[in-house]
């Protein structure tokens, strides 16, 4: 080994401390980019392979009934590859135990042939055997989360006719990798379920004997979805088409596509934030090394090491931080990112799900540490060339503070010497204290980012299912009904409320932009389930304008005033043109309300309500729920606790996981970034300190020489780090946000004063750990250095 090399490894060790909180900061970056590379790299692949093997049809086309010979229409449709049909029914699934019936829906399979198009994969069981319409598969989440199995009977109300099935085996499907309770939007396995049954047993419920109401396609290769969905809704116009939309919009694909992009948008947006730290860091302990070791450098150029040999010596301490925070980085990536891929087993049901390390990143991730970090001391290395032997082995010249800031005669006369030393320091040097406050600023920023996000996720929870929604109890219809049905519920014993809506789907048209959603009618003054805007106060609701939900006037991009051009999807499929009344805060979904009794009339029909709200007697919900589950128009009733507590779970996996990480990862920037500047200051002032505590001082008041600047600064990147934490969570709140739920992203004071917390704990455990080495300290040592 060479002596350079030797040296090398001293000096690594003499820093250990800094080595090992900048490394520590590189590897949170690397870690963070190789973690969110590889769940979208896996997640994506996982997602097309299981597509393409049990063909998930690239379009699907709802409508009210068509004979089967229109399939061979549909076939001969320019771009169409495959055409199938298939019968599709609501069921309410009666489960002993269980209060609340729970909702379902019925899918026939093609009597002699497996499905070429969203083929079933079986994970337990056999399917129907021939001639058995009594046998039935059903969705493996549904059957886990209560307890069923191949063999066990199942009761269920199909099209107000109650029959008993027996599973004959347990199903996974591409089409229900994300699957909700009808009306809601957060998945809950045991409250949602689907059976698949023989196309005549379908038929003979749902009256579809030689029809189907569903047809699902699969498109050519190169084919464009645009027209072929324009063609297909001509086509099946006559049969009560309710609007073909691509794979894109279908409600499971649609939500596995909203997290991978949230993966991307965290993958792109935080590593650059911890390695341009980390290239300040390494920036200023390379300058302090460089400075003490002057006499050295001369040393080792005046013995013939040559400029390039002396600037390499230092360039490798830079590397070497740099490759170890990347290994290390790519390791906690990999480790981190399997233990991740487990919750999104639970949170979409892949049959399988592997973490792919992908490989791109890590040598990514290496590149861009090693860039970063050979930018934080390139500058310094450039001084390494320009200093000459005889040059560096004179004490450096004094510097010239004859133009830097200066203490009022008035001011210095009122301070003690300690405190002067501290104001002379910051005032001599402003950009170096600079540069400490933005490292620390940019430290705080990430705390109070990812406090407030987290945050920002309970209040879309308390919006939503405390000042939003009212109620307590959704009821679905089979149909849309009239007032009689209303009435019946309303009298029932322990009804306190009844509140009628309608739920009608939409295409909805601006501009170039397009949705497909759902209009909501509600009543004139809602009481339980309500419009608010920013402040949380109600949105009155006009019959000649929409109130559009802000998430979805974003994606439309609307405004007040605009004209919406809106196409029903029920009836006579009116298209309707609306203007925007009023955007409201929308916390979860992209909702769009109007008045109900407009929308009625808009159908062409009376009074009529798809839902009714309920507030209920807590004492006598059992036996409500059970009056209910007896009617045969009601479709299935859901609890706004059960709802909530889905919602809350779903925050709580997947992307919702991430805040925790990522509050964990942003303390670990705090804390690098203040320790490595009271090391840095530490190391610069060793000999002052030395100096003062000879000439009498207390070790108090050496401490505070020290300290008292690095709380200055940190005071000061107190209010700059809050600035940056609310970029920042403008930021990282759109990547959370998605059609699901939307993360508000305000300013929390109670947030960002936790944020500066943590700084400031960051701060006491830094001093503390400083101010050991001062007690440590050997004085007379330290006075012989030549510096």
């Amino acid at each position: 080994m060479s002596p350079l090399d030797r040296k090398l490894l001293r000096d690594l060790w003499a820093a250990k401390g800094q080595v090992a909180a900048i490394a520590a900061v590189i590897a949170v970056g690397v870690m963070v980019l190789v973690m969110f590379t590889g769940l979208v790299l896996s997640l994506d692949e996982t997602r097309r392979a299981y597509y393409e093997r049990h063909g998930l049809a690239d379009v699907v086309a709802p409508l009210e009934r068509a004979p089967r010979a229109v399939l061979d229409d549909l076939a001969e449709l320019p771009g169409v590859a495959r055409a199938e049909g298939r019968s599709r029914g609501a069921a309410r699934i009666d489960l002993p135990g269980r209060a609340l019936p729970v909702q379902a829906v019925a899918l026939s399979l093609p009597q002699d042939t497996p499905a070429a198009l969203n083929g079933l994969r079986l994970a337990e069981g056999g399917r129907p055997a021939p001639g058995r319409n009594d046998e039935v598969l059903v969705l493996e989440s549904f059957a886990r989360a209560n307890g069923l199995g191949p063999g066990d009977r199942l009761s269920a109300t199909m099209n107000g006719t109650r029959r008993s099935f027996v599973i004959a085996g347990l199903a996974q499907s591409p089409e229900f990798l994300y699957t909700t309770p009808p009306g809601e939007l957060a998945p809950d396995d045991a409250r949602f379920g689907v059976i698949w049954m023989p196309h005549k047993a379908v038929a003979a419920l749902y009256d579809m004997e030689g029809a189907f109401n569903e047809a699902i396609l699969s498109l050519q290769r190169g084919a464009r979805a645009p027209p072929v969905l324009d063609a297909v809704d001509r086509l099946l116009e006559p049969y009560g088409g309710q609007g073909a939309y691509p794979l894109a919009e279908q409600t499971s694909n649609r939500f596995v596509s909203e997290e991978i992009r949230g993966l991307e948008m965290m993958s792109r947006a935080v590593p650059p934030a911890f390695l341009a730290i980390a290239a300040f860091l390494l920036y200023i302990v390379v300058w302090r090394m460089v400075q003490a070791e002057r006499e050295e450098i001369g040393l080792l150029k005046a013995f013939g090491y040559t400029d390039a040999e002396v600037a390499g010596h230092y360039a490798k301490f830079v590397l070497a931080i740099a490759l170890a925070g990347a290994l290390l980085g790519a390791l906690a990536g990999l480790a981190l990112g399997r233990a991740t891929v487990s919750l999104y087993i639970q949170y979409f049901k892949f049959p399988f799900l592997v973490f792919r390390l992908d490989p791109a990143a890590v040598v990514l991730g290496g590149t861009v540490s090693v860039a970063a970090a050979a930018a934080g001391g390139l500058v310094v290395l450039r001084q390494v060339f320009r200093l000459q032997p005889a040059e560096a082995m004179r004490p450096p010249a004094p510097p010239d503070y004859s133009r830097a800031g200066r203490i009022g005669a008035g001011l210095a006369a009122r301070l003690d010497q300690p405190t002067r030393m501290v104001l002379r320091r910051l005032t001599r040097q402003p950009l170096r204290m600079g540069g400490a406050v933005a490292g620390i600023a940019v430290g705080m920023g990430l705390c109070a980012a990812m406090i407030t996000i987290h945050a920002g996720f309970e209040r879309t929870v308390r919006l939503g299912f405390e000042v939003v929604n009212r109620s307590d109890v959704t009821v679905t219809f089979t149909h849309p009904l009239s007032e009689a049905a209303l009435y019946r519920i309303a009298r029932m014993e322990g009804v306190r409320a009844v509140e009628p809506q309608r739920h009608v789907p939409v295409a909805f048209r601006h501009g170039l932009e397009t949705h497909r959603g759902a209009i909501s009618g509600l009543v004139e003054r809602p009481e339980l389930f309500r419009a608010l805007d920013e402040e949380e106060r109600a949105v009155p609701l006009r019959a000649d304008g929409l109130v559009l939900g802000d998430a979805l006037a974003d994606i439309l991009g609307a405004a007040p005033g605009d004209v919406i051009e809106a196409e029903l999807r029920e009836g006579a499929r009116p298209v309707l043109r609306l203007p925007v009344a009023a955007v409201a805060a929308s916390a979860i979904g992209t909702p769009a309300y109007l008045e109900l009794s407009a929308l009625n009339r808009a159908l062409g029909e009376g009074f009529r309500a798809s839902d009714a709200l309920l507030t209920v007697d807590a004492a006598q919900s059992d036996a409500l729920v059970q009056a209910l589950a007896e009617m045969p128009f009601v479709a299935g009733a859901s609890s706004k606790a059960e709802a909530r507590a889905a919602l809350q779970e779903l925050m709580d996996s997947g992307m919702g996981t991430m805040r925790f990480i990522n509050m964990a990862l942003a303390f670990i920037v705090a804390f690098g970034v203040v320790y490595n500047a009271a090391r840095i200051a530490y190391a610069e002032r060793a000999r002052d300190l030395a100096s003062l505590s000879v000439m009498g001082f207390s070790r108090g008041e050496v401490t505070f020489v020290l300290l008292g600047e690095l709380v200055v600064v940190t005071l000061l990147a107190l209010p700059i780090g809050s600035a940056v934490g609310y970029g920042l969570t403008l930021v990282i709140a759109a990547a959370f946000s998605n059609e699901l739920y939307q993360v508000q992203a305000l300013f929390s004071a109670a947030s960002h004063g936790y944020a500066a917390l943590v700084v400031l704990a960051a701060l006491l455990v830094s001093g503390l750990l400083v101010r050991r080495d001062i007690a440590r300290a050997d004085i007379l040592a330290v006075l012989k250095t030549r510096e």
